[in-house]
């Protein structure tokens, strides 16, 4: 039952915040492989921003729902499929920009479709130091955002994110690591000084202690 499951996941996240002391984090719905008719109920309900992984199912989903939803695309994004996400007028934001390569490939495709807004994105960090994992390695963070911040007219850096190890107990330090890069950012480059970068992390086996670390 979607009301059902929607209601007790924004109950949990509501009694974390207020444990922690934390604003409630917004809530993205992962919504990958999920039918267009679940996603509407969910819409129905009130949510408004949804998670896809996979750009085909994305350019595939977007048309057949309501035009006011905010898609984030969550999966790892290849530089070839970036025109694709682009032109989506309600791709509301990337959150898996892990390399200077997929930021002038996604600046490019903004331009190329004639985007009328920046296109906001995240940096994906390997917080857990896996090597299967996407993501830049905590002490390139600074670097790829002055480069994006110079090159990159059609993006807007709103943040960073990072996913803790699957199928292993959670540990602060992967959200602490996060915690650290976006302090590092902020003293190391002057214009970000007064952003309030966001802080994506947790799902829903640690998201507990990512809104104890200050997820947003």
């Amino acid at each position: 039952d979607v009301s059902k499951a929607l209601t007790a996941v924004r109950a949990a996240i509501s009694q974390s915040a207020k444990t922690h002391g934390r604003k409630p984090p917004l809530l993205v719905a992962a919504s990958k492989t999920k039918p267009v008719s679940l996603i509407k109920e969910s819409y129905d309900l009130g949510q408004r921003d949804f998670g896809e992984n996979y750009v085909q199912e994305l350019v595939t989903k977007v048309p057949q729902l309501p035009s006011d939803i905010r898609w984030h695309f969550i999966g790892h994004l290849q530089s070839n499929k970036a025109k694709l996400v682009a032109r989506l007028p309600n791709l509301y934001m990337v959150h898996s920009v892990d390399s200077q390569k997929l930021a002038v490939a996604l600046n490019k495709a903004c331009a190329a479709v004639g985007r009328k807004e920046k296109l906001k994105i995240l940096i994906q960090v390997n917080t857990s130091a896996e090597p299967s994992k996407s993501g830049c390695e905590p002490s390139e963070c600074v670097s790829i955002i002055q480069n994006i911040l110079q090159n990159c007219v059609n993006l807007e850096v709103a943040g960073l994110m990072t996913i803790g190890k699957l199928e292993t107990e959670p540990i602060p330090d992967w959200f602490k690591r996060l915690v650290d890069c976006r302090d590092e950012v902020l003293s190391s480059i002057p214009s970000l000084k007064n952003k309030e970068l966001e802080l994506s992390m947790g799902m829903s086996g640690d998201y507990d202690m990512a809104i104890e670390h200050g997820a947003t």
